[in-house]
């Protein structure tokens, strides 16, 4: 598939590119946490990562005062496998060159499923901070081409993707909440938890072909 850049006027429906020199060292320190072979790790606080001048920016003032947190996604990954989206935006801060897969939530229908052939993939160059918006479906970053694996740092109002309280089936979308702040539509073909919400219809997307 076609993978556009951040930079292209593509990207300008999913989200921005945001520029700050104070978010560098943030970047640096990055590049310090694991990024497992063949797998995915995700934390959502890390916090030598918020004590940096560019970690202290970001929960200043990536959500206009609202408290962040200020986390990380690293790992090995060429498929989409499920797609998520929040009530909020969500800050990446790329480490490494790295692809995102992108969809439209104006595109998923009210029973809860998208098709995956409207999937659209783009290159995050190391050293670049993004504002993905609201409506933008998204998980995992994928290795760029030529890569072995990726480090993304990943911002959010503080509490995202915790564990939920309650169970949620008061409706459709609702029964999608896996965690606080997180609406999910995996794939069959995903390897997700047993259990997870479903909603993709299409192919699992591959970078690699």
């Amino acid at each position: 598939m076609k993978i556009y850049n951040v930079s292209d006027p593509e990207f300008a429906q999913y989200g921005c590119i945001i520029e700050d020199p104070s978010y560098a060292g943030l970047i640096e320190a990055l590049k310090s946490r694991p990024m497992p072979k063949g797998s995915v790790i995700y934390v959502p606080s890390d916090a030598e990562l918020e004590a940096t001048e560019g970690g202290k920016t970001m929960t200043r003032k990536g959500f206009g005062e609202l408290p962040a947190q200020v986390g990380y996604c690293n790992g090995d990954n060429t498929k989409l496998n499920a797609l998520e989206y929040h009530r909020s935006s969500e800050i990446n801060y790329a480490a490494t060159d790295c692809v995102l897969l992108l969809g439209k939530l104006q595109d998923v229908t009210p029973d809860m499923t998208y098709d995956t052939s409207k999937v659209e993939a783009f290159l995050i160059p190391a050293g670049t901070v993004i504002n993905l918006y609201a409506t933008s479906l998204h998980y995992a970053p994928c290795n760029a081409p030529g890569r072995d694996g990726f480090q993304v740092g990943v911002v959010l109002p503080k509490g995202t993707n915790l564990e939920l309280h309650e169970k949620h089936d008061a409706g459709i979308e609702d029964s999608h909440l896996t965690a606080v702040n997180k609406w999910l539509l995996g794939h069959p073909e995903g390897g997700l938890p047993a259990g997870s919400p479903m909603g993709l219809i299409g192919k699992n997307v591959d970078i690699a072909g």
